[in-house]
């Protein structure tokens, strides 16, 4: 993974420093309010319901062994031992105090970390599928143009201050695509043209939020060393005509639908021809050295240990079960990807102890060449474990609460941290996540149902990417009270679609039993081969809402 150099290493410490200075001028009555918002808001630090809180960059969700003790000790030492993992694969700490937030990125400084522009109307996080680099079918490895949009967008002043918030998302596989670029302002998908060349169809113009939408192709193939020059024509575009008078429509998919997608591309096209050939169009060489930021661990030359894993799922069905959800083929012969769902019922998912770090960063040194992925979907993935020690980890795993196989079955659920910690949030997502997980708790169940997205969020700002849940859940205020809208047939993968509002919003105790009419009518309507997503295409929208509000 990216290692920093003398320049990075300077960046961030005078970054450090000036917000160290900015944070004692706002406490000594030096800064007001609205003068610190914007300062504090590129640096990771929001308001919340009862504390700050402090959200932590990790570009394309890779983490050394190293950050994971030293995100321990931070959770530890400034906070009340837990944080949490975010769609964005980012880390939330919930309750630091606002003097010692200099200190923390201080910390995250020596382990290279950082928070910058995990917030604030700028470029931020740049994602990727957590399986990149070795899952079987990729094009190429997405990380190295991910940290060449991540060294771009980082403090360009031209892009500092955006209409609105602004996120990108990569893609290496055609098969599946873990990493919900559709749903990005700008989503890329690494494929190749008729002669084999390395190149990007670009999607712009998607997002969640009060105005989900699905990010149409503005282009099927940009050549790969135009990456920089077409992204900042876009953005230019973006910065010049994006509506800055109504933050609710200022987002670039607002803008894509206002003058067209073929509107939006031509004035992309237009920008872009000043621009093409310009210093920042990316060189092979530029390429190749961010190719080699993301070389091969020293993997051992392995056969795939079939007969070994036959006999070891043959004597325990859990293993069986844990092997067949929560682990996936690797590139290489005799190796495996590993996911660690953060899922276990009575857990928030995403949630995460001090301790627990901890033993996932001796997990990581031990199996997996001192590396782990936090994923979009909010668990951790270790990308490069030994077949025939499948078996030894999964025993580990169990103890610390890793092991559930729950992985994308209902209970796999996507929550934002909700009304519990967050100043927006209409409703608390948490305890309906944990509701819901303990009415379906029968892995041998959720098995049969098959693959169901669920997806939680606490408002509208869609945090917890409900609108392209199989089933997506919303939190709302009614006179004061939490009430909670239903949303059927989101899709966030290569056939992403926006789901539909079922009808009228239900209080909390209703939740489980609502779930549970919504999949009952699954089950009597599905065909052998169909999953929840496919019944619902088929039969529709009435089906469930006549039984819900029967």
């Amino acid at each position: 993974m990216y290692v920093y150099d003398e320049h990075d290493r300077q960046i961030a410490a005078e970054r450090v420093a000036q917000f160290r200075d900015q944070t004692e001028r706002a406490l000594a009555g030096e800064l007001s309010e609205e003068e610190f918002l914007p300062l504090r808001l590129q640096n990771g630090l929001y308001v919340q319901r009862l504390a700050p809180m402090l959200r932590i960059c990790i570009p394309y969700g890779m983490l050394r062994s190293e950050q994971l003790r030293r995100l321990a000790r931070i959770t530890r030492d400034y906070d009340k031992g837990y944080a949490h993992f975010t769609t964005r694969t980012n880390l939330q700490l919930n309750w630091p105090n606002l003097e010692d937030v200099p200190d923390i990125l201080g910390e995250l400084a020596e382990v290279e970390m950082h928070a910058n522009q995990t917030s604030g109307n700028c470029i931020r996080n740049t994602t990727t599928d957590p399986f990149s680099g070795v899952q079987v079918d990729e094009i190429a490895d997405p990380r190295p143009y991910c940290e060449i949009i991540r060294q771009w967008s980082t403090f360009h002043p031209e892009f500092a201050f955006l209409p609105r918030k602004f996120k990108i998302a990569v893609n290496a596989s055609e098969k599946t695509d873990r990493a919900a670029i559709r749903v990005h302002d700008i989503g890329l998908q690494l494929t190749r043209n008729d002669q084999g060349e390395l190149g990007f169809k670009v999607h712009v113009g998607g997002g969640l939020g009060r105005t989900p939408m699905v990010g149409p192709v503005i282009r099927e193939f940009l050549p790969e060393l135009d990456l920089l020059t077409y992204l900042e024509a876009i953005v230019r575009v973006y910065n010049r005509y994006g509506r800055r008078d109504n933050k609710f429509k200022a987002r670039i998919k607002i803008l894509v639908k206002a003058l067209s997608p073929e509107g939006f591309a031509e004035k992309v096209e237009n920008e872009w021809a000043h621009i093409k050939n310009s210093p920042s169009r990316l060189t092979q060489d530029v390429v190749t050295r961010f190719q080699s930021y993301f070389t091969e661990p020293a993997y051992e030359t392995l056969t795939n240990a079939t007969d070994l894993l036959a006999s070891q799922r043959f004597e325990n069905r859990e293993f069986d079960k844990w092997l067949t959800h929560n682990v996936n083929e690797h590139k290489k012969p005799g190796y495996a990807i590993v996911t660690l769902t953060l899922k276990k019922t009575g857990t928030p998912p995403g949630d995460v102890t001090d301790v627990q770090l901890e033993q996932i960063a001796e997990l990581a040194d031990e199996y997996s060449y001192g590396e782990a992925r936090a994923t979009h979907e909010q668990n951790i993935v270790l990308a490069d474990v030994r077949q025939d020690r499948l078996h030894e980890l999964w025993q580990k795993l169990i103890p610390l609460g890793f092991a559930t196989a729950n992985l994308n079955t209902l209970n796999d659920v996507i929550c934002c941290p909700g009304g519990d910690f967050c100043a927006l949030a209409n409703a608390k997502s948490i305890p309906v996540a944990e509701a819901i997980q303990r009415r379906f708790d029968n892995l041998d169940y959720l098995y049969d149902l098959g693959p169901i997205d669920l997806n939680i969020s606490g408002c509208m700002n869609a945090c917890g990417h409900h609108h392209v849940g199989n089933i997506g859940v919303l939190g709302v205020d009614k006179k004061g009270e939490e009430f909670y809208q239903i949303s059927l047939g989101g899709s966030s993968h290569h056939d992403a679609t926006i789901g539909k509002i079922l009808g009228p919003s239900f209080a909390r105790n209703e939740m489980p039993d609502v779930i549970s009419k919504l999949i009952n009518v699954y089950v009597e309507n599905r065909t052998e081969e169909e999953t929840f997503l496919d019944t619902y295409r088929r039969v529709g929208l009435d089906p469930f809402k006549e039984r819900v509000y029967a």
